[in-house]
């Protein structure tokens, strides 16, 4: 028991590699207004059902809007996350599409209400099919656009890669929020994937994962003064914190470790060229220590019909910190997608 909860104080260091909650940085001024007597714990959707993937694993899905809208809008959560942390796009997005546009949110495997599974699927690749279930499920006809944050658009971009005639027949806009094609474990607080104690705390997980589930406080007390660095570049209020730090508090350490491996290894570059005719979006924090702005920045000059954001002060959990920025640029690029226009113009844009 010793030697594995040292390991978790090692790994505990590496948990904000792609976007846990846990993560925030009291240094910037509040955004003012960001709350706006939200109630983060009621998320109201209209509809819920479980989506078996292609291997078994039930898969969570919320929806809101009428099956029969002309446009289907799909969001996929970071790592340690969930589906409530679109709470903002759900709640204001729904209230601008109204009847026109469907949103659909799921839980990805190993998080929120989806079911657990075992090390060797927890993958990129297995998350880019998991997409392309859910979309098969829920929304088997009509145009799609595709939003990812962090893991999550590392998922779209490989449901595009592994899919190329979806996207030519059915996905119309892809949205990347503070993710990256590759090159996680060489940049931001990726580079401490790249550590032995990385390995060897998930060989103990593996073969242990119930003893490391108990050393769970132990690795979130060691870690808090570190992780407190990325997820917020403001100071946010404190039912926003309490909110996201929920979530990395109720994802398993087996599901925290078993996507380790697949951050570190990630690489869809070959995705790129195959949404380079599509309406695309590329949005980060200019403060974000897991996957930094200049990732994005590469991101976005490799897709030629991107708009490129910049919020200013925003860490990691950029739609929970500045949701109207996201939404507006959420908002612009469906617009895009529904007159038919696929360049974005300007192509670059600050905000925040």
């Amino acid at each position: 028991m010793a030697g594995i909860v040292g390991g978790a104080a090692s790994i505990a260091a590496v948990a904000a590699v792609a976007g846990i909650a846990a993560v925030r940085r009291r240094v910037g001024d509040p955004v003012p207004g960001v709350d706006r007597a939200a109630d983060f714990e009621t998320v109201e959707f209209d509809r819920g059902s479980i989506v078996a993937a292609s291997d078994g694993v039930p898969l969570a899905v919320r929806e809101v809007g009428p099956t029969t809208a002309p446009l289907t809008v799909v969001f996929v959560h970071g790592y340690c996350l969930r589906t409530e942390c679109w709470y903002f796009q759900r709640r204001d997005l729904a209230a601008r599409w109204g009847d026109d546009v469907r949103m659909v949110f799921y839980d990805q495997r190993g998080h929120g209400r989806s079911g657990d599974v075992a090390p060797e699927d927890c993958d990129i690749p297995r998350l880019g099919a998991d997409v392309a279930d859910v979309i098969r499920a829920v929304a088997p006809t009509g145009p799609v656009v595709l939003v990812g944050h962090s893991m999550g658009g590392m998922s779209v971009l490989a449901a595009c890669r592994l899919f190329p005639d979806a996207v030519a027949d059915r996905v119309a806009g892809v949205a990347l929020l503070s993710t990256t094609a590759a090159g996680i474990a060489t940049t931001g607080l990726g580079r401490n994937l790249q550590n032995p104690a990385v390995d060897a705390f998930r060989l103990a997980v593996r073969s242990a994962p119930g003893v490391v589930q108990i050393g769970r406080g132990a690795v979130r007390s060691v870690v808090a003064p570190v992780l407190r660095a990325a997820s917020f570049g403001t100071t946010v209020s404190p039912a926003l914190d309490a909110f996201a730090e929920q979530m990395i508090h109720d994802t398993s350490v087996t599901t925290m470790v078993n996507f380790l491996k697949a951050l570190e290894l990630h690489d869809e570059r070959a995705a790129l060229p195959i949404i380079a005719d599509v309406a695309t979006l590329v949005l980060c924090g200019d403060d974000d220590w897991v996957i930094p702005f200049d990732k994005s920045r590469e991101l976005s000059e490799m897709l030629p019909h991107a708009e490129m954001v910049q919020v200013r002060r925003a860490g990691h959990l950029v739609q929970l910190e500045f949701p109207d920025e996201v939404n507006d640029a959420l908002d612009r690029l469906v617009e895009r997608v529904r007159s038919g226009r696929i360049d974005a113009t300007p192509r670059r844009i600050t905000v925040g």
